[in-house]
């Protein structure tokens, strides 16, 4: 039965395509121009909290720049030795930078700079503010810096409908609105219940319903309780 719902489920693509931009239009128009190789927006550096699509972005144009980039995520602290000139880099959760990683990317971003290559990067703070070697905070702010807000309810509930149909059904309104009354609101865990209620749904061959909703989130609240 496992087997014929993952068979069943269809794929959610985790592209620009299901960003939902909110607030973030700039910052979403300048990483396209980043990918473009605009030399207008050769640096950027996106901040927010968590759950605000940081990562998803930096993801996204990791995908979409190919084997031209260079991609990684500091929290696993696996920071190139050396990169070309030219490259595409891009640091995820600067914060996590041990020493020895920021004396790097700070070697990195000179690098890029002389040769011409591109940099994208995103931490929870505004450069200055994070506890990083103050060369390298400088760095980060020396481009384009955007703060990546949070989704207003309206634009939670359309991003909520826009992944129910990529996952293959129609997510209502009161299914959404109960969703944002009652779960944790950002939007990773959001889309998690999503992707439960539908596998629910595909392994007892019924659709999606409000009632399969609640059963879902009562059956995360018992778990967590326990």
């Amino acid at each position: 039965m496992k087997q014929l719902v993952l068979d069943l489920l269809l794929p959610a693509p985790n592209s620009f395509a299901d960003f939902v931009a909110g607030d973030n239009a700039e910052p979403l128009y300048q990483i396209g121009q980043w990918l473009a190789g605009d030399i207008h927006a050769r640096s950027i550096y996106l901040w927010g909290e968590a759950g605000t699509g940081k990562s998803h972005l930096l993801a996204s144009a990791a995908r979409q720049i190919g084997n031209e980039g260079i991609y990684t995520d500091a929290t696993d602290h696996n920071i190139p030795e050396s990169i070309p000139g030219n490259a595409f880099l891009i640091v995820d959760n600067v914060d996590a930078l041990d020493y020895d990683e920021q004396i790097r990317v700070f070697d990195h971003y000179n690098t890029l700079k002389e040769g011409g290559g591109f940099f994208l990067a995103a931490g929870p703070l505004p450069p200055m503010l994070l506890e990083l070697r103050a060369d390298l905070t400088t760095r980060l702010g020396w481009g384009l810096v955007y703060q990546i807000h949070p989704l207003s309810d309206i634009d939670k509930a359309q991003a909520l409908k826009q992944r129910a149909i990529q996952l293959g059904f129609e997510l209502s309104e009161e299914m959404a609105d109960y969703l944002l009354l009652h779960a944790a609101r950002d939007l990773p865990s959001l889309y998690s219940h999503l992707e439960a209620v539908n596998t629910l749904a595909l392994s007892r061959k019924k659709p999606v319903t409000l009632s399969l909703l609640r059963s879902v989130l009562q059956q995360d609240q018992l778990a967590m309780d326990f």
